[in-house]
């Protein structure tokens, strides 16, 4: 049952004239101002000979007020008919989906090999239904973060990318070097200096089948996106996931199979940790859910689990290398990738999480055990600030010039 509008709104007295309102009808595909006299009666109006129900509206003013949307305006005929829409009108209706979205990412371009270019309008970014990354998980993906204009590790991403799609046996649409020129122009036409590139590469559209057979090739896309929530730096709690772990095959895989990754997160989220972590089938420390683990131990060693059974982690990596300057200087004793027992990492001094979009964040409590003193440590803080400067100023090795 629609809900009453309000007082102000309801019919006019017997002895009145239906009054004539200025009413803005807000929907998918457009904003269309009406002028006319329109008579309520009851919860529902009538214009242009169609009955609407209507929703609660925010009442700008008693002469002209504004709030109808999908939702809210409702046609209210016998039949249920679902409109049959012209190309141009679902483009508007995505164009009004994306204005009406409330997100912290903002979505500045992309690539599509399927129509061969860039776009930089939001509702233009679209892949086809048919693709098999859409509905069989058939694909792969990477990232690589934008700061001060340039791409940060993009090669080492590129290359992790390739072997991800060898494995995942999707041939690549074109060379490397043409790969690394579309991810490079992507990111000059979005004008965007600090955010992140995320691309990837499907089995491709073709049809509904299991079997890639029928695809008509691989499909690459890319997107260049801003992220407008501030960045972690406080320590979080983390929590040991039931969600069982990925065998090695599909863990050292970058895919778009993310599904005991979103529940393991979720069920973190639920117990009030910011992620959760999986033990390998031998009860060692694994990985996060999109990030890696690492420890300093009571020796002030820096610990970090084998890549062999978990997602080669790129940030990751670049941290082994950038810590070894803290042994020059004595910060920490060594460095040690091997197997960590629970034990061990519940008891060491330190304990972070590693990732490209959290970069180094300090964990403070492991479900019920609180790491150290329970406060971020100066190893993490170390490591964190020696990537982020490595991002600002590293090598060419690892930094990549954007020509806007």
């Amino acid at each position: 049952m629609a809900t009453p509008i309000p007082s102000n709104l309801q019919n006019p007295t017997s002895n009145s004239q239906p009054k004539s309102w200025n009413i803005k009808f807000i929907s998918y595909s457009s904003s269309v101002e009406f002028k006319q006299n329109l008579g309520f009666h009851g919860t529902s109006l009538r214009t242009d000979g169609r009955s609407w129900r209507i929703a609660p509206v925010k009442v700008v003013d008693t002469n002209e007020f504004t709030g109808f949307t999908k939702s809210s305006m409702i046609h209210d005929d016998d039949d249920d008919t679902v409109p049959l829409l012209s190309s141009s009108q679902v483009m508007e209706k995505l164009k009004a989906y994306r204005g009406n979205q409330k997100s912290k990412q903002n979505y500045l371009a992309m690539y599509s090999s399927v129509v061969g270019g860039i776009t930089t309008d939001s509702e233009a970014m679209v892949i086809p239904m048919d693709d098999h990354m859409v509905h069989r998980g058939h694909g792969v993906f990477d990232t690589a973060a934008i700061m001060d204009g340039h791409l940060y590790e993009l090669d080492q991403h590129i290359d992790r990318f390739l072997r991800s799609a060898t494995n995942a046996k999707i041939n690549l649409p074109f060379n490397r070097e043409q790969l690394r020129s579309i991810l490079i122009q992507t990111v000059a036409a979005s004008k965007c200096r600090e955010g992140s590139l995320r691309y990837w590469l499907s089995a491709g559209p073709g049809d509904f089948n299991l079997s890639p057979l029928g695809c008509d090739g691989s499909s690459l896309y890319a997107i260049v996106m801003q992220d407008q929530s501030p960045r972690l730096q406080e320590g979080v709690k983390v929590s040991t996931s039931t969600i069982p772990i990925k065998p090695p095959q599909f863990a050292t895989v970058k895919s778009v199979n993310y599904l005991p990754n979103v529940l393991s997160k979720m069920e973190a989220e639920e117990k009030g940790a910011f992620a959760a972590l999986w033990l390998d089938d031998d009860g060692f420390v694994a990985e996060g859910p999109n990030m890696n683990a690492a420890f300093v131990s009571k020796e002030n060693m820096l610990l970090m689990p084998y890549f062999d059974k978990i997602l080669s982690g790129c940030t990751a990596k670049r941290v082994l290398a950038l810590a070894e300057g803290l042994v020059h200087k004595g910060i920490i004793a060594g460095i040690r990738e091997g197997n960590i027992t629970v034990e061990e990492g519940k008891e060491a001094k330190e304990m972070m999480l590693i990732g490209s979009g959290i970069l180094v964040l300090p964990v403070v409590q492991w479900d019920d055990q609180v790491i150290g003193d329970g406060k971020e440590g100066p190893v993490a803080l170390a490591l964190h600030n020696l990537i982020l400067e490595d991002m600002k100023s590293g090598p060419a090795s690892v930094r990549v010039p954007v020509p806007y």
